[in-house]
């Protein structure tokens, strides 16, 4: 692997999954650097990044995934890193797809998601309802079909590495990849498989999926599209 690789993990209460999650990169992808941003956790996630002595950054207050995630970025952008794969801490995501990201990196592209629905159909469940919603709108907005917006598995280039450094309004969601897209940014999707969460819960309950995806149309209709490129 010739390009300098950063895997920022995200970290806030995951305990009870950071050790394999970190494990995975180790075994499936040991050519990359890697970092947990430990985001203020209320558990003994940081105990266990320090029993392991884990690449870490310790977060002593909560910033929210954004937060946790330019961190990274910064640090990638200081150490000179080509590559920043985002990857979740809750052991969702595999290690495995890691070098087939890059090499897209590699072939040219900006941004590559670690997409389930390039090869395999989007269910129709009440699940997917918002990832549909998502799409939708990034179509409308762009002509551009994005078929898995929300995933958090992603690899960036050294431009957009830059782009979520440095820039305040750039959080890795789905709505700036219609910012991104206006900035001739090249996205592609390459087809992965994603573990369920074991332990602990995801932090989008009913409340706050609305809340979501109150602000992801918002974004995505009133604010990506007018912002200086």
């Amino acid at each position: 692997m010739g390009l300098k690789v950063l895997v920022v993990i995200p970290a806030y209460n995951e305990a009870l999954n950071i050790e394999k999650t970190v494990q995975d990169i180790q075994l499936n992808a040991p050519d990359v650097d890697y970092v947990v941003v430990n985001d203020g956790s209320k558990d003994n996630t940081l105990d266990v990044i320090q029993k392991n002595n884990f690449n870490h950054i310790d977060g002593f207050c909560n910033l929210g995934l954004f937060g946790a995630v330019q961190t990274g970025f910064k640090l990638a952008m200081k150490e000179d890193y080509d590559v920043v794969i985002q990857f979740d801490g809750d052991g969702q995501h595999s290690a495995k797809y890691i070098d087939a990201m890059v090499k897209e990196i590699e072939n040219g592209n900006d941004i590559v998601i670690g997409s389930r629905f390039v090869s395999e159909k989007k269910p129709f469940t009440a699940r997917m309802i918002g990832s549909r919603l998502i799409a939708g709108a990034i179509k409308i907005v762009t002509g551009k079909k994005v078929m898995d917006p929300t995933s958090g598995f992603r690899a960036y280039g050294k431009a957009c590495i830059k782009d979520y450094a440095l820039d305040m309004n750039n959080p890795p969601e789905p709505d700036t990849l219609v910012y991104m897209y206006r900035k001739n940014r090249k996205i592609k999707e390459i087809q992965v498989q994603m573990s369920e969460r074991e332990f602990g819960e995801s932090y989008l309950n009913l409340v706050n999926t609305i809340k979501y995806m109150s602000r992801m149309m918002v974004s995505i209709f009133l604010i990506q599209p007018f912002r200086k490129v």
